[in-house]
């Protein structure tokens, strides 16, 4: 049986610096990290890599966990830090927040670059921003309910 979301995770080419945003920035508590060479193959079946090797960070906010990776080998292609949400594939991370114009103040006080302010959708407030990889993250305000399922229920 599948019980939910347990964690998200995003490769990185300076899991340092990324670790210190989603820690800094966001909240998120480090609670794990972790290494492997080249030469493991349980890990490389399970990532479809072959020669695999990385340093890995788990992050923790709440009810949800990101893993950041930064692979070593194979030798990871760059992404295009302004990659439009529109192209296939995942397309951010939603953060539910309260007060969602000082959570937009503080993470633009980051260095935060957002493609708007928060916009009012009636039910939810909402924008969205990008970490320093460029991936995109959402900050959502529920208006109506605190239960997420019900804003598309109106």
């Amino acid at each position: 049986m599948i019980r939910g979301v347990h964690h998200v995770a995003i490769s990185t080419p300076s899991l340092d610096r990324l670790s210190e945003f989603y820690q800094n920035a966001i909240g998120f508590e480090l609670v794990a990290q972790t290494s492997w060479p080249v030469g493991i193959q349980a890990i490389n079946q399970v990532l479809g890599l072959k020669d695999s090797s990385a340093r890995q960070a788990m992050l923790k906010l709440g009810n949800i966990c990101l893993e950041l990776f930064e692979f070593e080998t194979p030798t990871p292609e760059p992404m295009d830090p302004n990659r439009p949400v529109a192209n296939h594939g995942h397309t951010h991370l939603c953060l539910d927040v309260t007060n969602i114009e000082q959570v937009y103040e503080d993470l633009v006080k980051h260095g935060v670059t957002f493609h708007t302010p928060p916009q009012d959708f009636g039910t939810v407030k909402a924008t969205y921003g990008r970490d320093p990889d460029g991936n995109v993250f959402e900050i959502q305000e529920l208006l109506t309910s605190d239960d997420p399922s019900k804003i598309f229920n109106n």
